[in-house]
Formats: C-alpha cells, sequence, structure tokens
C-alpha cells in the first residue's frame, strides 16, 4: 500500500491514500482487511477522499509493516465481503436525498408558474391513488389523511402548501427507509457467520484455506459439531443437520448425497463432503436479512403494542379534523390537524430502538437473535446457570484418584483414561491429560464402548464390566455398590471437587476428583444481577448434593439441583414459567439446549458447542460473564427507552393537533414539524443506550 501518514498520535494513526480516491468495493476490501488484522481496533475508510483511520495496539512497526505489505489482489483472497455493502446502500440514499433537494430547489426556482402548478397534479397522483386504495378497502390509514390533506390544498389552489408536504413526506419517506436498511443491515452483518478457513478438499488432501478463496464447485470437509461455513448440497458421506436456526425444525434433518445444506446450521453427527454453491457465506447473509425482516419472532410485545396504537389513533386524527372543520368551518384549521398522526413515529421508532439495542449488543460481543428476547432479558426475575463450562472455565483438570477395593491407583486411570478417549468432553479430556502427564499409556484392551448421554460409559477390559460416569449413572442406574468397609472413605471424600465414579463388575474401584476453577468474576457477577433485579439465581449441575452445595456456597448461589440430567434441566425451567416467572438460562454444552430452548430467552457461551450456540435466542463471548451484567443494563435502557419515546411521540404530536386545530400553526408548518419530530425521534432511537460502562466493571476491576 502507496500512503501518507498524514497524522499520528498514540495508538492511532491517519493515513491518505495516495491513488486518491477509490471505489465502493476496494473501501469495503480495504476496511475489512484492516478490521481483521491482529493489532487492529478499530479502522474507517473514507472512499471519497482515500483516507483511512487505523486505532491499533501494540507496537507502531508492526502496522506500518503490515500496510506496506498490503495488495490488493492479496487482500481479495482472504477477505470475505457480505453480500450486501452497506457502505453502498449509503451512498445509494445520499444521492436519492441529493438528487430530490436539488430538483425541488431547481424547480421552485426556474419554472414558472403554469408548470409549477402541473408538477405539483403529477406528484400527487400518487399519494391520491393510495388513498382511494383505503377507502375501497374500507381502511383508515395514514395514506389517507396524507391524500385528504393535499388534495384539498390543490381543491383550495393552495398549490404551495400540497407542494411542500409532498416534499416533506417523500423526504420523511426517504430517511425512514434509510435508516430501517441501515439498521437491518448493520445489525446482518453482526450476526453474519465469521469463519476465516475451512478444509478444503484437493487430490493431495484436505488443505486448510482461507473462506474468501472458496468458489462454487469445490469441495468441503465438514465433521460433527462444526458449523456449515457455506450453502451448497452434500456430495459425500451422510450426516445430522440441526437447522433450527433457519427453519425452526427442533429434529434435526438427516442429510445424504444429493441433500440441501446451508450455511449457519450445524451438523451433530457423522461427517460430509459438501459442493459448494455459494461461495463466501452470501447466503446466510440473506437469510439472516429475510429473517430480520419478516419473522415475527423479531417483535417484541412493546412492537405490537406500538403498531396496534399507531393504527388505532389514525380515526382519531381523522375524527379530530372533522371536529375542527365543523366548530370552525376553517379549512386550514383541519388541514393542521390532518397533516398530523402518530403513526409514522410511533412504528417507525420502537423497530429502530430495538435493532439499534440489538446492534449495540452486537458492539460488545452479544448476538441477539430477536427483539422480544432483549424484553425477557428486561423483565426477568430469574436467572438459571449451568455449572461446568458456565459458572467454571470448562478446563478441569484431575485433582486426584482415590483408589476402592484394593485397586492401583494408577491402574484405574489408566482404564478411565481408555475409556474415555473415545468421548472428547471437557471431563473426560481431564481424564486422558492427566494419565499422559503420568506417562500411563492405555492401549486398546476393551470391547465395543457404549457412551450413554450425560450418564457415562459402558465396556468390557479383560472380561470385565467397566462403568464410568455420574453418581446417578454408577449408583442408581447401574446398581453398583461402594466395597464393604470403605464407606468412610467414600464419605470423606472432598467435597469440592467434581467426581467421576469408576466401577469394576458392579463394585466401586476409583473415585476420580476433578477441580474445575470458578470464574473470578462469578461472584460479583451473580451480586451486581441481583442489584439490577434479578431476584433467584440457580444452578444447575450433574455433580453430588455435597458436591453441588460446597459450589453453590462459593459462589453466594441461593438455590442450585444436584445431580440433573438434560430433561430435569429443561422440566426445571419449564417449571419456574409456570409458576409465573420470567426465565434466563444460561449454559455452553449440548446437554443444555433443550433448557435454552424452555426458557424465555436462552443465553450460550460462545466457546460452548456450536448447536447450543444455535439454539440459544442469545451468545455471549466466553471470555467474561459480565457481559450478562451489560446485556441487563442494554435491556433495561432498551425498555426505559421505548417508555420515553411513547411519552414524546403521544406528547408532542397531540401538541401539534391542539396548535393546529386553534388556528395557530399553519398547514404546512404542522407538516414540516411532524416530520422533523419523527425524524428526531427516529435519529435517537438509533443512537447509543444510556449505560453506565462504569456500573458494569466497576466490581470486575475492583
Amino acid at each position: 500500500m502507496r500512503a501518507t501518514i498524514v497524522h499520528e498520535s498514540r495508538g492511532r494513526m491517519r493515513l491518505r491514500l495516495r491513488q486518491g480516491t477509490m471505489t465502493l468495493r476496494q473501501a469495503d476490501i480495504l476496511e475489512t482487511w484492516l478490521k481483521g488484522q491482529p493489532w487492529s481496533k478499530e479502522a474507517v475508510v473514507h472512499e471519497r477522499t482515500g483516507c483511512v483511520i487505523v486505532h491499533y495496539t501494540g507496537g507502531r512497526e508492526a502496522v506500518l509493516s503490515a500496510l506496506a505489505a498490503f495488495t490488493w489482489a492479496g487482500a481479495e483472497e482472504t477477505v470475505t465481503l457480505p453480500g450486501h455493502s452497506t457502505r453502498a446502500l449509503n451512498r445509494e440514499f445520499q444521492e436519492k436525498l441529493v438528487g430530490k433537494a436539488a430538483v425541488k430547489a431547481a424547480a421552485a426556482l426556474f419554472l414558472p408558474s403554469p408548470l409549477r402548478v402541473a408538477r405539483v397534479i403529477w406528484h400527487m397522483i400518487p399519494f391520491l391513488r393510495k388513498g382511494l386504495r383505503c377507502l375501497y378497502r374500507r381502511q383508515i390509514k395514514v395514506e389517507l389523511l396524507d391524500a385528504l390533506s393535499i388534495g384539498i390544498s390543490v381543491c383550495r389552489r393552495d398549490f404551495g402548501t400540497a407542494g411542500a408536504v409532498m416534499f416533506l413526506l417523500e423526504i420523511g419517506e426517504l430517511l425512514e427507509d434509510w435508516t430501517r436498511k441501515k439498521s437491518v443491515a448493520d445489525l446482518a452483518e453482526s450476526l453474519s457467520l465469521h469463519v476465516d478457513r475451512v478444509w478444503l478438499k484437493t487430490e493431495a488432501g484436505e488443505v486448510l484455506t482461507p473462506i474468501g478463496q472458496i468458489r462454487p464447485g469445490d469441495r468441503v470437509v465438514v465433521r460433527a459439531g462444526s458449523v456449515i461455513p457455506l450453502d451448497g448440497v452434500v456430495a459425500e458421506g451422510e450426516a445430522t443437520v440441526n437447522q433450527a436456526s433457519l427453519t425452526g425444525e427442533a429434529v434435526p434433518a438427516a442429510k445424504r448425497p444429493g441433500g440441501a445444506v446451508y450455511a449457519g446450521t450445524v451438523v451433530e453427527e457423522g461427517e460430509c463432503v459438501l459442493e459448494v454453491k455459494r461461495a463466501s457465506g452470501q447466503g446466510r447473509y440473506d437469510q439472516i436479512v429475510e429473517m430480520i425482516q419478516q419473522s415475527e419472532q423479531m417483535k417484541s410485545s412493546a412492537e405490537a403494542k406500538a403498531a396496534g396504537l399507531a393504527d388505532r389513533l389514525v380515526p382519531c386524527t381523522f375524527a379530530g379534523s372533522l371536529l375542527s372543520l365543523a366548530l370552525t368551518r376553517n379549512a386550514a384549521r383541519a388541514l393542521s390537524v390532518l397533516m398530523v398522526d402518530f403513526s409514522c413515529a410511533l412504528k417507525l421508532s420502537m423497530p429502530l430502538a430495538v435493532l439499534s439495542a440489538m446492534r449495540e449488543a452486537g458492539r460488545e460481543h452479544i448476538t441477539v437473535k430477536g427483539g422480544k428476547f432483549l424484553e425477557a432479558v428486561a423483565g426477568a426475575d430469574t436467572i438459571v446457570f449451568d455449572k461446568t463450562g458456565t459458572l467454571t472455565h470448562a478446563c478441569p483438570r484431575v485433582a486426584k484418584v482415590v483408589p476402592f477395593n484394593g485397586k492401583d491407583e494408577a491402574e484405574m486411570l489408566r482404564m478411565a483414561a481408555c475409556l474415555e478417549e473415545h468421548f472428547p468432553h471437557s471431563m473426560a479430556n481431564a481424564v486422558v491429560e492427566e494419565a499422559r502427564r503420568r506417562g500411563l499409556h492405555h492401549e486398546e484392551r476393551h470391547a465395543r464402548v457404549e457412551y450413554l448421554v450425560a450418564h457415562g460409559i459402558a465396556s468390557s477390559v479383560d472380561g470385565e464390566q467397566v462403568r464410568i460416569g455420574s453418581a446417578h449413572f454408577i449408583f442408581e442406574d447401574e446398581k453398583c455398590v461402594i466395597p464393604e468397609g470403605e464407606q468412610a472413605r467414600f464419605d470423606a471424600l472432598p467435597p469440592e471437587f467434581s467426581q467421576l465414579y469408576l466401577a469394576v463388575d458392579g463394585v466401586l474401584s476409583a473415585v476420580i476428583c476433578i477441580s474445575d476453577p470458578l470464574r473470578g468474576e462469578a461472584r460479583d457477577v451473580l451480586a451486581t444481577l441481583r442489584g439490577l433485579g434479578v431476584k433467584n439465581g440457580v444452578m444447575l449441575t450433574g455433580d453430588s448434593p455435597r458436591t453441588a452445595a460446597a459450589i453453590a456456597g462459593q459462589l453466594g448461589v441461593e438455590d442450585f439441583r444436584a445431580g440433573v440430567l438434560p430433561a430435569d434441566k429443561a422440566e426445571y425451567v419449564a417449571a419456574l414459567r409456570r409458576e409465573g416467572h420470567t426465565v434466563l438460562m444460561v449454559g455452553d454444552g449440548i446437554n443444555d439446549s433443550p433448557a435454552l430452548s424452555e426458557a424465555d430467552a436462552g443465553i450460550a457461551i460462545s466457546g460452548g458447542a456450536a448447536i447450543a450456540r444455535e439454539i440459544a435466542d442469545i451468545t455471549i463471548a466466553a471470555d467474561s460473564l459480565w457481559e450478562l451484567v451489560r446485556l441487563r443494563q442494554l435491556a433495561m435502557a432498551l425498555m426505559g427507552r421505548i417508555r420515553a419515546n411513547y411519552r414524546f411521540v403521544i406528547g408532542f404530536n397531540g401538541a401539534l393537533i391542539g396548535l393546529g386545530a386553534a388556528g395557530i400553526l399553519p398547514p404546512a408548518v404542522s407538516a414540516m414539524l411532524h416530520n422533523l419530530s419523527t425524524l428526531g425521534v427516529s435519529l435517537r432511537s438509533m443512537s447509543a443506550l444510556p449505560v453506565s460502562r462504569q456500573a458494569a466493571e466497576a466490581p470486575a476491576d475492583a
């Protein structure tokens, strides 16, 4: 890249490209490339002036070195652009806005009076057509009010007022369309997949390839637990795919050769090779845009209430205009009332506020899939946590191995690792890693291994029946017993550890104590959420009651449930909702998925299982639970803004109607003030929510 540094300060650099202006595509490529660099905090590219502003971390030399090595061809290969460019959208609407204003000014300055009148009459035809359509359908809507106000003005030969009203309506409609499309585009971009590399199948084998280099016709390998990165057709293999995020189907779909698969869905079981049909994830982006625009899931009850109220107030405006005409016999006063309606501001500002809040959450690494889920977060009085991977770091380690029934400690750990290596989850990985650390080689000595989800593993080793898993699985399902005379040793096991139980031929042979450190911020987060109105905090875990009680005491959790299975979690959440609670469920694993679906809003940890993220309504980053506090604050601020919008729209437009009926405001001024207020409340709805960052971060810093 050939550029000149125009200005520089600590962590910030402003450059001007020597090539001057850029195309919209070049600007998008450069901005996306800059944002993807490891040192980049923020990057903005101005295509008209060729200026680039970069905020970075680390040394200045690394930034300059990367910029010097930048080439357009290299960036094209590594950067994935969305199917819709926000930059192109902005340019399109800017040109439309300037064009309308220029034509209006030119007509006022240069057209003679007869042509100006003819232009007004020509422009009023679409407005009259919409009004007549409402009459034909027996609907009293905003379009009918607009048509009446314009038509009456023309009949009174007040062409100036009619022209001004139509210009303001067109500008208002253009700005409303612009703000809505930009909000949707920004939100869709934050929800789009950001997959950097995929396994490309070639003649030489599988090659890890940047997704920007994948083209239609290429073949990509996708394995169990992975998100499908691109739209395509299964070419080889079989898999079951969870498509709930796109189709809402609760049951995974079987995909065989020839079956279509879509970006963003998750492979639950199996492995397949897909032939790419749409490159760069554009299909997923289009689906998200369609979801945002059409899905009723996006609508919170506050938005639905606003839309319903707006429709009910239109007849009131119409009746007020007729009443004003009947009492005053003054058409201008009646027109002033007709120029004002509540519908535009209510119907536009509420969805914009929700979309903006969702976009703002995205900047905080929180993905929200619909407005009603933010409303649920704001109104929640109960939050339920899965323990492992949510309240803990999900990086467990074996703390100690306690042998029973005269067994050798090393041999029991070897046997446990031999079974657990086949089913890698966090606790299994801890067992395998501990065996590796101790230098215990566990060659295959067992028969077929059977894995029972959320229970344990059953197999046979050298003719002996071996079981390993939870207390529920070992002692209740498998009816294993504690060796005679060793009950006291069993009761003395340290309660602060999670435990895996290993039984041979129906007798307990070892207990593997596993430590999974609690998140340092967990206790403070729970206390802060209580201060924000979440009255009940509950922990669900598969651990024994003793272990669960010890952990709950460390966290300050009011309530907990021990030894729970996936179905138990879902039933517990459902029971809370039946009691009238608004429930948030936070989890990260496959076994949390039923409970995430059952809650008013399911919140997944982004570092957890892909299926949990897809099923959940909200996803937060794995870095810190403080994002739950930030989410609650954003949701509460959103509901406060919605209430403020109600007060402003009803109060301001009600005042305009009163002033118009009193003859203080002429029709053109009423129309202008009404449109300006609609634009103003919409822009305010798009602004950042008034949330104090300090409130969410101070406890973490303390």
